[in-house]
């Protein structure tokens, strides 16, 4: 008898594998946490080799560095330009201050020393602005800027750089803030007498 094809069971064929999806790339400050990693532990057990010798390792002194490095590749510090400033003003300020740290108080190191490099980095950015806003502020009442900081167009006219598009916000925004920093130490809360007196009014 002849078979029936129509009722031959069909070869299977095998399901097309989805093709696999494109990594994300990584971004420069995941990147950073990677390259400049510093394990916590080993950071302690070298420093504990400093104080028993007062001789900063080559290993102490590289993870200071990739501390430091990796905080400025942190996204609210990678776009300053002024980095390698913030940087060196934090590896000198954790020098600095490397007798003060108290192992009896603080059982992390890592997290001192990596607040030591952040303040460090706002001191920098603070007195950068300062200089910045010198800057805008003489080149706002002068009314012109170098010619080195004018952007030439290939039609042959030039322009200022975008940096400074927002120069009026920026002084504004800079003299708001000192203005209310002011305002707020001239604000004392009182004190002693005056604190008595005060509660008896």
């Amino acid at each position: 008898m002849p078979l029936n094809k129509s009722k031959l069971p069909k070869k299977q064929l095998p399901k097309a594998k989805a093709p696999p999806k494109p990594k994300k790339p990584l971004s420069e400050s995941a990147k950073a946490k990677k390259v400049y990693y510093v394990s916590p532990a080993d950071f302690t057990a070298e420093l504990r080799k400093y104080y028993e010798t007062n001789i900063i390792t080559d290993d102490l002194a590289m993870m200071i560095k990739n501390i430091a490095y990796g905080l400025a590749h942190a996204s609210n510090f990678i776009n300053y330009t002024y980095r390698d400033e913030m940087i060196a003003d934090g590896i000198e300020n954790c020098l600095m201050y490397f007798a003060n740290f108290d192992e009896t108080k603080s059982k992390n190191p890592f997290a001192y020393f990596t607040q030591i490099i952040y303040y460090a980095f706002l001191r920098r950015i603070q007195k950068e602005k300062k200089q910045l806003y010198v800057k805008y502020k003489a080149t706002e009442m002068i009314g012109i800027l170098d010619e080195f900081e004018m952007l030439e167009h290939e039609d042959g006219t030039s322009s200022q750089f975008e940096l400074y598009d927002n120069i009026s916000e920026f002084i504004g925004n800079y003299e708001d803030a000192r203005a209310a920093k002011k305002e707020a130490k001239a604000v004392k809360k009182p004190k002693g007498l005056e604190k008595f007196i005060g509660e008896e009014s």
